[in-house]
């Protein structure tokens, strides 16, 4: 056993993981019409979105979208998208999405469908879009170097009770780890994918490799962790990633078909969250994460107490807990993260915690390379095959006296 976020925890190798509609979608190919992409959201039926929206749609709950920018005017988003901020300072606002990325984000959490768009998980939430640079908009425009650690600051100050970053860097910033710190002080869920690298080295990703971030990753139809997913003990939930179509590019003309990668699972994971927690309003952050790692979905032979280094506790299931009651609140007041106290009610005003020396804000364990999980199980849980993929994004500061030097180097999924 290793010691990690402050309490032991058992990591499991490669585990069987739940996957109860392995008879039902095995053999169903993306549907051929382009035109319209929610025939290609198999999750949604996976997880019987539809039973789950007769109790809660997500209603109430504002989720922060800190990507390329949201577009408000697709037919999905259309009275979707309240105010937010670009931190990018780059041409533009916060609406002008420069690559189609976070706009795919926002649908894929709160998007309505209306007009064949990507139907929302959560289409009863709102968004709130905080832009800021990828590594191609460095190279082209000038950038608030110093954009992520500020809208994740910005988003935990909103109103927005769930963050979500479906951007990666390969380096560690103690700044940016402040931030990720703060946002889990204040009260706020901050969900960021795993990483797309596995098979590049499979470097540790931030700031899903915060301790205080939910790290996502990502599985493929059958309940599979991807092969590109990052795996390690810092993966704390999976969700779907495969074959889940988003925009092509900043035009919005068309979706395109592939992998929505770690970003994809990222944003299903805060559309989960925003569904418990609309069914449950007085909850706090910690009651809602400890419900969703309850619930998730986990294989029969998954020892009792113990984490995977691919899907941490397991695929989201929002319907096991919403339709079944599957999982228990628990201490409002205890991270299910650190096992410690922190945090407060959605929109406290609770101070963070002093910032930590450098050498003891070390980044989690390396993972080590492994192959992926076989999923395939015989519950009736149909819910239950779910994985959560993220693309990248790298940002590194190094400060010299009052010289600040960028090597900075962000993807998304």
């Amino acid at each position: 056993m290793i010691e990690v976020r402050g309490f032991r925890r058992r990591l499991m190798g490669p585990v069987t993981v739940v996957a109860a509609l392995t008879a039902s979608f095995s053999g169903i190919a993306p549907a051929a019409n382009a035109a319209d992409a929610q025939s290609k959201q198999w999750y949604l039926d996976a997880m019987h979105a539809e039973e789950i929206w007769k109790t809660s749609t997500g209603q109430g709950i504002k989720v922060a979208v800190i990507d390329t920018g949201v577009n408000p005017s697709t037919s999905s988003l259309r009275g979707q998208v309240l105010k937010g901020i670009d931190v990018a300072e780059a041409k533009g606002d916060e609406t002008d999405d420069y690559s189609g990325h976070g706009t795919t984000m926002a649908e894929l959490i709160a998007g309505t469908g209306a007009g064949g768009g990507l139907k929302g998980l959560a289409p009863g939430a709102k968004v709130i879009p905080f832009r800021v640079s990828d590594t191609e908009l460095q190279n082209n425009q000038g950038v608030n170097a110093f954009d992520m650690e500020e809208a994740i600051k910005a988003a935990a100050d909103s109103e927005a009770q769930i963050i979500n970053i479906s951007m990666a860097s390969d380096y560690y910033s103690s700044a940016v780890r402040d931030a990720v710190e703060y946002a889990q002080q204040k009260g706020k869920l901050l969900f960021a994918g795993t990483g797309n690298t596995a098979k590049k080295g499979n470097k540790p990703q931030y700031p899903a490799s915060y301790p205080e971030a939910i790290a996502v990753a990502g599985t493929d139809r059958d309940g599979q962790v991807a092969d590109y997913s990052q795996h390690g003990d810092f993966v704390d939930l999976a969700a779907p990633a495969n074959d889940i179509p988003g925009w092509c590019d900043e035009d919005f003309t068309r979706y395109c078909d592939g992998d929505g990668g770690t970003s994809s699972a990222s944003a299903l994971a805060s559309a989960s969250a925003a569904l418990i927690w609309s069914a449950h309003p007085d909850w706090t952050a910690n009651q809602v994460l400890r419900v969703m790692f309850e619930s998730a979905a986990r294989g029969d032979d998954w020892e009792e107490g113990t984490l995977s280094r691919y899907l941490g506790h397991g695929i989201v299931r929002p319907g096991a807990h919403i339709n079944r009651g599957i999982g228990k609140p628990g201490d409002p007041s205890i991270s299910p993260l650190t096992n410690e106290k922190v945090g407060g009610a959605p929109g406290s005003s609770a101070s963070p915690k002093p910032s930590a020396p450098a050498s003891s804000q070390a980044p989690k364990d390396k993972p080590d390379s492994a192959a992926a999980v076989t999923g395939s199980d015989n519950s009736a849980d149909d819910d239950s095959r779910l994985g959560l993929i993220i693309g990248g994004a790298a940002a590194v500061v190094v400060v010299a006296g009052a010289a600040y030097a960028f090597a900075r180097k962000r993807r998304t999924a």
